[in-house]
């Protein structure tokens, strides 16, 4: 299962951080994160997809703290 979320961040160099800590979630099968358009796209198995998506959520505020995410 695919999901997108929009998160915000200041500077090409928080994107890699945020997107390096995503991919490094239990879980995610993949991770990318496209700066121009601030969308984070993850992909993980449908049966833990929701338990997955909140440690994700965690680790995007761990790895840049002012980001700003838009559920």
């Amino acid at each position: 299962m695919k999901k997108k979320i929009k998160i915000e961040v200041d500077c090409p160099n928080c994107a890699a951080k945020l997107e390096a800590a995503v991919q490094k979630v239990d879980g995610v099968n993949a991770a990318s994160y496209a700066f121009m358009s601030q969308k984070l796209l993850i992909e993980a198995d449908d049966d833990r997809m929701d338990a997955v998506f909140a440690e994700v959520l965690k680790a995007c505020k761990k790895a840049v703290p002012d980001c700003i995410i838009h559920q």
